[in-house]
């Protein structure tokens, strides 16, 4: 029985040397825009408010598709600057790749972040075509899942070019948050928690979904990403589940790094 829920959802007190992150990502993002040039288009609008831009890596020729990494912080925290360099798999492999920011809380709720991301996926997929893959971390993994949801803000002409999506340590189920102390911020309820937690929506018809977690995470990151693997499953979509071993909650994303590292190859299928 857990009765100390902002330890649950704690990472960096439970991880040796847990307080670099996140500034451990900052000088590998900046050096990685860098290196791209101009194969990085930056600060790109999909709407009006100050951070409805999104970072657009470009592959050297033609891409194959478009990837789109969805950034988390607990919806309160961070933006796409921190997360660059994880383009570099999947552009190495021929890939455009995305990287939204989005309205945080409380300035936002979840209901209103999960239509700005539908947004800023719409913006990308205008500008590249072909298959996309959507994945994110964290609250980023919620909102990656989110988008494959049957309440999904993708129009269907986009949702229907989704072909994979990979919730990274995704909350999958906002309910318990709604006990913890970053909730005065966040403000979920019982209706949002409803109408917002993918393991208590069904699936888009067809999705296949691959929930990713590492191994040395914290049980409630483990618990929700088996949950929405396994209650997927049952309402139709293809599922599965993959906790990777010796990683923990911010290392677990570094294979997005490498376009021959299995997260790299299991997201684009290849």
């Amino acid at each position: 029985m857990i009765t100390d829920w902002d330890d649950a959802y704690a990472n960096s007190a439970h991880i040796a040397g847990g307080d670099r992150w996140p500034d451990a990502w900052v000088e590998p993002a900046r050096r990685w825009r860098e290196a791209c040039g101009p194969r990085a288009v930056l600060d790109i609008p999909y709407g009006d408010a100050p951070r409805n831009r999104y970072d657009l890596f470009l592959p050297e020729g033609t891409p194959r598709g478009l990837v789109v990494f969805i950034h988390g912080g607990y919806w309160l925290a961070l933006d796409k600057s921190y997360w660059s360099h994880l383009s570099r798999g999947p552009l190495a492999r021929g890939f455009a790749v995305a990287m939204p920011s989005y309205t945080l809380c409380p300035e936002s709720r979840i209901g209103g972040i999960t239509r700005e991301v539908g947004a800023a996926i719409t913006a990308a997929a205008a500008r590249i075509d072909g298959p996309i893959f959507i994945t994110g971390h964290s609250a980023g993994g919620h909102l990656a899942a989110r988008m494959v949801a049957a309440s999904s803000p993708l129009p269907s002409k986009v949702a229907a070019r989704v072909a994979h999506t990979v919730p990274i340590s995704a909350l999958a189920d906002l309910r318990p948050l709604i006990r913890t102390e970053m909730n005065d911020t966040l403000r979920i309820d019982d209706g949002e928690a409803a109408a917002e937690s993918p393991a208590l929506l069904a699936p888009l018809s067809g999705a296949r979904v691959t929930c990713w977690v590492g191994a040395d995470e914290r049980p409630e990151f483990r618990r929700q990403s088996a949950l929405l693997a396994n209650i997927w499953t049952g309402l139709g979509a293809t599922t599965a589940l993959v906790e990777e071993p010796g990683r923990h909650h911010f290392n677990v994303i570094d294979g997005l790094e490498d376009p021959d590292h299995p997260l790299t190859r299991t997201l684009l299928g290849e």
